[in-house]
């Protein structure tokens, strides 16, 4: 980073990308079982497996994103978990209503853009105000 402004605006775009995690995680455990029945209708897979780690990857994920630990390769994990959602919770392309297929399209395309601002976390780390930057090396000049 080159400029002090940086680290604030990493710091704004962590926020509000954990935001929605942060919310998400914590109702898909308050309703667990809906959760729960939502991904069987799905087709998910290993929906017993499944449903507590969507549960942690957000909930967890959200935190370590506000506090800004290990976050590049947390960019990672999140880029792909959005992907992954993306295809199995919003398959426009198996609905048949148009009204709900453009509603799942929205909801695809958001999910890809999302997991595009995590593969820039994942290119520019969590900046200096986070628990990353407080822990990384500094050079002879403070830089």
């Amino acid at each position: 980073m080159t400029r002090p402004v940086d680290s604030g605006v990493i710091l704004i775009a962590r926020i509000a990308l954990a935001v929605l995690f942060l919310w998400g995680g914590v109702m898909k455990l308050l309703g667990y079982a809906g959760f729960v029945g939502y991904l069987h209708s799905k087709g998910v897979p290993f929906v017993q497996i499944a449903a507590p780690i969507a549960v942690i990857v957000e909930a967890l994920g959200g935190l370590l994103l506000v506090v800004g630990y290990k976050t590049r390769p947390l960019g990672l994990i999140m880029a792909a978990y959005t992907v992954a959602t993306a295809v199995l919770g919003h398959d426009f392309w198996n609905v048949t209503d148009a009204a709900l297929q453009r509603d799942m399209v929205i909801h695809f395309w958001k999910n890809i853009g999302i997991a595009g601002g995590f593969l820039l976390l994942f290119v520019t780390g969590a900046g200096r105000i986070s628990i990353d930057g407080a822990r990384a090396p500094r050079g002879g000049l403070g830089l």
